[in-house]
């Protein structure tokens, strides 16, 4: 089959590699009908993330499935299905109290398992044509509808970044009537915005520094703020303050509320200086948002933190060691909620949004390619140039340059 396979920093290509088997009565093999392109993917692309030469990437997938093995008994061959991107046995300590993002039996290496991701387990990526999925009758979720139809898409994004960023809101305790300020207008920034919606948030803020992901956060509905024209907080401030309703609301001593009850970190540790968007500040965001928060009000970080980066500021961060402003956390009596995203957790109910007509996460998708464009679109999109947004990948064929939408 054919497979995009890594070939070392900001290279992958397109290759001829053998096709996924059976290797335990609970496998299934999918034949791929979409696959996405995740920022996570660009952190090993770029090198920043250490990964083997010959890796193969792809941790967003879904298809019909080909063939499964003699134990699996609720999934069948012909169905449509949707992958988590964290592997997960269903019956270990931690899968049993719903944490599959920190399986315990799939991955010798540690703590948690995934498809085509360094130190998440021996599972090549699903950017391919076929995937073998382990523990496939608790991994794949069943899907209605006919593969390439209006919301092929959107069920892709049940895979990860739908359910990440709703994870998000969730670990900021987004709830009816909540001010939100999201950091970072990439796909799982935009779906933490989208997702607080759904939740009933009053006011979204989303930030970023890059007008064509800040138009699409205004296509949603948020707030957009762009963070080359000053400090995020104070620009919330300002919104917030002059709007006569929220003054009109107040009572005596509610004016130290002027910032927001909840905030998501949807960037992590490549986070942009705000004052010098060219340099790298890891902790930027997680310091705004230490700002920005109200006392007593909650954070959630869904940005990805490592816990070793070769390309880090500093020899602290090469290491993943960040000082943190724990003293202005505890005065201020924050929560913080972080970590990989449990899929399992979210994903049935997302799926019911988007079958119910209540959630279109779609509108991220910007390309739709083939897998013979994966190599430039890797570069575009790590580059953050001509409009790519969100890459999902048709390895039977795909529309080159297509407009979310289309």
């Amino acid at each position: 089959m054919r497979a995009i396979v890594y070939k070392g920093p900001n290279e992958v290509s397109v290759e001829t590699v053998p096709d996924p088997r059976i290797e335990s009565p609970t496998d299934a093999i999918v034949r791929i009908t979409s696959a996405g392109i995740c920022g996570s993917d660009l952190h090993m692309y770029e090198g920043r993330t250490p990964a083997p030469e010959d890796m193969r990437f792809g941790h967003e997938n879904m298809g019909v499935v080909e063939q499964v093995g003699g134990a699996v008994n609720e999934i069948h061959v012909g169905d449509r299905v949707v992958m988590p991107f964290n592997i997960a046995c269903g019956t270990c300590f931690n899968c049993t109290r719903g944490f599959t993002s920190a399986c315990l039996v799939v991955n010798p290496e540690g703590v948690s398992g995934g498809y085509g991701y360094a130190g998440m387990g021996p599972y090549p990526g699903g950017q391919a044509e076929f995937l073998r999925v382990p523990f496939a009758d608790f991994n794949c979720l069943k899907l209605p509808g006919e593969p390439g139809d209006e919301l092929e898409d959107d069920f892709l994004l049940l895979s990860d970044v739908f359910p990440t960023g709703y994870h998000g809101a969730e670990l900021a305790g987004v709830g009816p009537g909540d001010t939100v300020a999201v950091f970072g207008a990439g796909p799982v920034g935009l779906l933490a915005a989208y997702s607080s919606m759904l939740r009933g948030a009053a006011e979204v803020y989303v930030i970023d520094g890059i007008a064509e992901r800040l138009a699409k956060a205004e296509d949603i509905g948020a707030i957009a703020i762009d963070f080359t024209r000053g400090e995020p907080c104070q620009q919330i401030r300002k919104i917030r303050g002059g709007n006569p309703l929220v003054r009109g609301a107040l009572r005596p001593g509610e004016e130290k509320m002027s910032g927001v009850m909840c905030g998501i970190d949807a960037v992590g540790y490549q986070a942009r200086r705000f004052d010098n968007p060219d340099k790298e500040n890891p902790i930027q965001v997680i310091e705004e948002l230490v700002h920005v928060v109200n006392p007593t009000g909650r954070i959630g970080i869904v940005g990805v933190y490592f816990p070793e980066d070769p390309g880090g500021v500093d020899r602290a961060a090469k290491k993943g060691q960040f000082t943190l402003p724990l003293g202005d956390i505890f005065d201020k009596g924050l929560s913080i909620g972080m970590g990989q995203t449990p899929v399992k957790k979210y994903n049935a109910y997302l799926r019911d949004l988007i079958i119910a007509g209540r959630a279109k996460p779609s509108f991220i998708v910007s390309h739709r390619l083939g897998l013979d464009d994966a190599p430039a679109a890797y570069e575009k999109f790590d580059s953050r140039t001509d409009g790519y947004t969100k890459v999902v990948l048709k390895p039977a064929g795909g529309m080159a340059a297509a407009s979310a939408g289309t």
